[in-house]
């Protein structure tokens, strides 16, 4: 998916976020069901970003995906959410520092285990070891954390996609949903409006009507996303550009 197209202008009030599934984590601090529910539903949402992060370090993907529903196992199991300041407000920034924490505890592990703790070491078979071993850092690669948040752009578009699609359905305009994504997501080719028109059977006016009020509700639908994973309403359109630079700037 590329950068979808004019996503910076305001198309819906941030009283609208002021419940979220963020705001719900906080106020309980993760202690009753409600606030439980609301985490593991942000957690599975976002699993993709934490998988690349820790894909970066670890020795095969087998690796990443054990170590990343270990993370979080911990994350769902424990009461870190308690030390969370609720003025950081962003779920986003949260995760990021959960993981970077997760994965410094793994390594303290690895290190303490290859001492042995005053055992005799045993010989590993060549290609068994799976621990992160020394890492040298390739200097063509992405900075991790810009990695990690442009896999959360990502994340974000693609749901977003799916509520509109799913919107679209119940409408019963898949057809035309399908036809016109490429007008939200910029991946246009060599299709025009006028061709789409006449697979579509409609003038090339209501074409362009059909993708603006896509747009918009896309729009509306992003910053829904965006929302539920802020405490804070007014830093929607904030986090919506940290998105749009995420895209911008990835190799």
């Amino acid at each position: 998916m590329t950068e979808p197209e004019q996503l910076d202008e305001s198309a819906s009030r941030p009283d609208v976020f002021r419940t979220t599934r963020w705001t719900q984590v906080l106020q309980a601090r993760g202690d009753s069901p409600e606030a439980k529910s609301a985490l593991s539903e942000l957690c599975a949402a976002y699993y993709a970003p934490v998988f690349g992060f820790i894909r970066r370090d670890a020795p095969s993907e087998e690796t990443a995906r054990d170590l990343t529903q270990e993370f979080f196992r911990r994350m769902l199991a424990s009461h870190g959410i308690a030390a969370v300041e609720p003025s950081r407000g962003r779920f986003r920034s949260f995760l990021l520092g959960a993981v970077k924490h997760f994965l410094a505890d793994m390594r303290k592990h690895d290190h303490r285990q290859k001492r042995g703790a005053g055992q005799a070491p045993e010989r590993l078979e060549p290609g068994t070891d799976t621990s992160f071993g020394p890492q040298l850092p390739d200097p063509k690669a992405p900075n991790p954390e810009h990695e990690f948040d442009r896999k959360w752009a990502l994340t974000m578009l693609e749901r977003a996609l799916k509520v509109l699609a799913s919107e679209q359905e119940v409408a019963g305009k898949t057809q035309q949903f399908d036809a016109l994504k490429p007008w939200l997501t910029g991946e246009i080719q060599e299709i025009s409006q006028a061709e789409t028109a006449r697979q579509l059977g409609l003038n090339e006016g209501a074409v362009k009507v059909a993708i603006y009020r896509l747009r918009r509700r896309f729009r509306e639908v992003l910053k829904t996303e965006i929302g539920q994973t802020l405490s804070d309403p007014t830093q929607v359109d904030e986090e919506l550009q940290c998105l749009l630079k995420a895209l911008l700037t990835a190799t």
